[in-house]
């Protein structure tokens, strides 16, 4: 297996891999080239998006700033919305469903660390170049859901159709489907229903 098959495969791999790094680096740039745009500058900003993250629905709108490590391994459905900061460190897939709306520094984080210290420690080439060993872990989020500000979702989580996620929190585990979770790390407070309607 190459390093992206196992990287994509919740296996241990090396990052520094050739063609992971170029991914990486081709993502930071296009991530700085997109937060360089005015919001009004569409199709500039479409462009972009069509090599950063072309495995989205109509009508993702990105507020940018936004930070992707690859991004081509994040796939968005229809009529996505992020507010400001939203980073994505797609090392795993990052699977998001339709009409999911992300408040002001929303992040996404599969990687995964060994908690041994000597595992996670830095290791060293033959020529001197240090490297490390790490793994990502998928994240699922199903359609309808509401992230709202400051919401940290770790390597590993499913989030269920229908969530709100409350600000704030650190989902570390799965989150049944038409639940208010909050806290950290996120629990869920009650299941939503029809009472919460707002009728408008």
């Amino acid at each position: 297996m190459t390093e992206k098959e196992k990287m994509l495969s919740a296996l241990p791999y090396d990052p520094s891999d050739k063609e992971l790094t170029e991914l990486r680096v081709r993502a930071h740039k296009l991530s700085k080239d997109y937060n360089d745009t005015y919001e009004d500058e569409e199709e500039k900003r479409k462009e972009i998006l069509d090599v950063l993250m072309p495995e989205r629905g109509s009508g993702t709108f990105l507020q940018g700033p936004v930070y992707f490590d690859y991004g081509v391994f994040t796939k968005v459905g229809k009529n996505f919305y992020a507010n400001f900061n939203f980073t994505v460190l797609d090392c795993c897939p990052v699977v998001i469903g339709d009409n999911v709306f992300c408040g002001p520094n929303v992040t996404i984080v599969p990687p995964m660390h060994s908690f041994d210290p000597e595992e996670r420690k830095m290791r060293f080439r033959d020529n001197g170049e240090a490297y490390d060993i790490e793994y990502a872990k998928p994240v699922t989020i199903g359609n309808d859901c509401w992230l709202a500000s400051n919401v940290v979702v770790c390597g590993g989580v499913t989030i269920g159709e229908g969530c709100v996620i409350g600000a704030g929190s650190v989902v570390t585990r799965d989150i049944p489907p038409h639940s208010l979770a909050a806290g950290n790390p996120c629990r869920v407070i009650r299941e939503i229903t029809d009472k919460d309607k707002l009728n408008f």
